[in-house]
């Protein structure tokens, strides 16, 4: 809980001029990718960063615009909200806990329904929408489907498949 505490407070501060586009639902919102601002997001790899170019994701659903390098990979970790992918360049590797790992490239979407654990492998250097339907929090989870803090997660950098429950 303090993990998410802390997360949503540094996402807020960090995103505080991105989330000016926040808008009226009868407004259009345009964000040039030109002018989006790239941080690194608490509790994710240093590997990735990410631009928030609508809603607040500490609040709700959003539109994140991420980048990642070659070989990032966001171990096995679960979202509260659904979360949906699409990979404007690049290409990575999607894996469920209990389905065959699918490689995405360009133009690729894939949905992945909330509380499921999963892994995020950047193959090629990938830029990526990521919308979440909701609040977009991450647990991370050991290989046998055990919450862990995200500094354990990220030291670990885990690599074996996950027990099946």
């Amino acid at each position: 809980m303090r993990f998410r505490a802390y997360w949503l407070l540094s996402t807020v501060i960090a995103m505080g001029l991105a989330l000016q586009n926040a808008h009226a639902e009868d407004k259009m919102v345009y964000a040039a990718r030109a002018n989006s601002k790239f941080v690194n997001f608490p509790g994710l790899p240093k590997c990735m960063s990410g631009s928030v170019q609508n809603g607040d994701p500490s609040k709700g659903a959003s539109v994140i615009l991420a980048k990642s390098t070659a070989g990032c990979t966001v171990p096995w970790h679960w979202h509260t909200a659904d979360e949906q992918l699409m990979i404007v360049s690049g290409s990575a590797r999607v894996s469920m806990k209990d389905g065959q790992p699918t490689t995405l490239h360009g133009g690729d979407y894939v949905s992945l329904p909330g509380k499921n654990a999963h892994q995020f492998t950047c193959i090629a250097a990938c830029t990526l929408f990521i919308n979440p339907s909701g609040a977009f929090d991450i647990h991370y989870v050991d290989k046998d489907g055990k919450e862990i803090s995200p500094d354990e997660a990220l030291k670990s950098k885990m690599k074996a498949p996950m027990k099946k429950p």
